[in-house]
């Protein structure tokens, strides 16, 4: 069973004690609640799906090059832009440190591929 959800969007809004609403501002990371559900589904793996193909140490150098499989441990020693995949990085290393199960970080189009560490960017125990 594949589950897609914990998406974004919306207005984070509080009800006042007159019982009308008001907008708050609000940010839940998508990627952390992502995380936090497949971990509470018990799920085997999470995938972190975005438009690039995999997690990139040193992205947009010259010297960058895709990271295909680390362990949390080593991703954590580099760094990550963070609005960008700093968010993703964490939340994978999160679930992977919780579960045991792997995460894999890349494109949409990849996800099948992304499962069986032939694309993207796979995150295992040490």
């Amino acid at each position: 069973m594949t589950v897609i959800c914990a998406g974004g969007g919306g207005i984070p809004v509080v009800s006042r004690p007159d019982g009308s609403l008001v907008g708050v501002e609000a940010v839940i990371d998508k990627d952390l609640a992502s995380s936090l559900l497949a971990r509470q589904l018990g799920a085997d793996a999470l995938l972190l799906l975005t438009d690039v193909d995999a997690v990139y140490d040193h992205w947009a150098e010259p010297r960058a090059r895709a990271i295909r499989r680390s362990s949390p441990r080593q991703l954590r020693q580099l760094g990550f832009a963070p609005g960008s995949m700093a968010p993703k990085v964490a939340a994978a290393c999160d679930f992977v440190e919780q579960t045991g199960g792997i995460a894999a970080i890349g494109q949409l189009k990849d996800a099948r591929s992304l499962l069986d560490g032939t694309a993207g960017t796979q995150i295992s125990r040490d």
